[in-house]
């Protein structure tokens, strides 16, 4: 390094062939990173299984379940079983996540709203949406409604509630600011109050998913005649237990990938916040 990249402070010849190289290496550990220790997981459990420690019947093999994997991709029963059950996954969110955004923007804008309603919502909360499936059964049966009630319910409330918490919390001193400039009624929303709120909205959202999925699993493993609970609860009584886990693995994919697209959307709709910049 010369005096003259010392005053100047501008990186020598050298350091411009290094730093990239540094840089690339550092993108492609952060791709790998994440898969480290669910391989490594899966390395271990397959050296227990192949050493006999883990009983093929309670647990079958790594490979086993890659084979219960590529039997059901052939039939084409595992590509129709994901399709139902992302049908009725995102039915679930699209009408329970709608309902509890306006709730909860309602109640966090008018408080005549929240008088009326959050009493009643916050009754309902603490009711186990999952407590209710006997009950659900006798409204509508074992049809798609039920599954559509018992999922949109369980989305209402963690989207509700942290709906309502960001919108609460948006700093006053810019809503006073956005008035000041001349922002009243629906422009004071869309360009103060929602982008605010917006990061508490999309923590409602990925907790929702999670629920999501809990809810779809039990509700298709007591009452369907198609989706993934359903290819659980049939190999679960033919004893086809590499079925069964190849199941509660493709929940864990779907349940990871909805996340990953939650994620990618918050990054995209909070892009103008510098704590959410790459």
């Amino acid at each position: 390094m010369t005096a003259y990249d010392v005053v100047t402070d501008r990186p020598s010849p050298r350091r411009s062939w290094v730093w990239p190289a540094l840089s690339a290496r550092h993108i492609r550990l952060k791709g790998i990173l994440p898969f480290v220790v669910p391989i490594l997981l899966v390395l271990i459990w397959q050296m227990f299984s192949s050493a006999g420690w883990i009983s093929t019947r309670i647990m079958p093999a790594p490979t086993d379940v890659a084979g219960a994997l590529v039997d059901q991709l052939l039939s084409g029963a595992l590509v129709h079983n994901v399709a139902v059950s992302g049908a009725r996954a995102l039915a679930g969110l699209v009408v329970g996540g709608t309902i509890g955004l306006a709730l909860g923007i309602a109640n966090g804008i008018s408080k005549l709203s929240e008088q009326l309603t959050d009493t009643s919502l916050q009754m309902l909360r603490t009711i186990p949406h999952l407590a209710m499936i006997p009950l659900v059964i006798l409204w509508f049966g074992i049809g798609e409604e039920s599954k559509l009630f018992l999922t949109s319910l369980g989305v209402l409330f963690p989207i509700y509630l942290n709906t309502f918490h960001g919108v609460r919390n948006v700093d006053r001193e810019l809503i006073e600011m956005g008035r000041i400039y001349g922002m009243n009624g629906w422009t004071l929303f869309r360009k103060v109050i929602l982008p605010g709120a917006l990061p508490s909205i999309f923590v409602g959202l990925r907790y929702a998913l999670g629920i999501m999925w809990l809810t779809l699993i039990v509700s298709e493993s007591i009452a369907a005649s198609s989706g993934i609970g359903h290819m659980a609860n049939q190999a679960r009584e033919f004893m086809m237990t590499d079925v069964v886990v190849l199941s509660l693995l493709i929940y864990a994919a779907l349940g990871k990938l909805a996340d990953v697209i939650a994620r990618s959307m918050e990054r995209h709709a909070l892009s103008w916040n510098p704590v959410y910049q790459r």
